[in-house]
């Protein structure tokens, strides 16, 4: 859900996110988290508490004067920055590499399975 200020309407909250604004809380379907001060009186939605209770990424981009509010999650943890894992993989000959070793080219990475 893309905002240009933390607040929405009940019904523009539901649509983008699934979660229902109710007097006990935010439910998805029989599921309700309770939120107090998520849901003011005149039906619009504090998206900064809402995100808090629900453990959804709230990130706001100031050059663009935006925020963007992610999916909720079981739980509660979400990513808070963008940098990978390094891992050390073996070359064919068994040497160690590093894919950090890479960083500033262009790199293609194909994960196989048999499932």
């Amino acid at each position: 859900m893309i905002l240009t200020e933390l607040r929405a309407t009940a019904d523009e909250f539901a649509r983008a996110t699934d979660w229902q604004p109710k007097p006990e809380g935010l439910c998805r379907g029989e599921v309700c988290v309770p939120a107090p001060g998520a849901l003011s009186p005149d039906g619009m939605i504090d998206i900064a508490i809402a995100a808090q209770k629900l453990g959804m990424p709230l990130v706001h981009d100031a050059d663009h004067g935006v925020w963007a509010l992610g999916s909720a999650t079981l739980s509660g943890k979400s990513l808070s920055t963008a940098v990978a894992a390094d891992p050390e993989l073996k070359t064919f000959n068994g040497e160690s590499f590093k894919l950090s070793s890479l960083r500033g080219k262009k790199v293609v990475l194909v994960a196989w399975s048999s499932y």
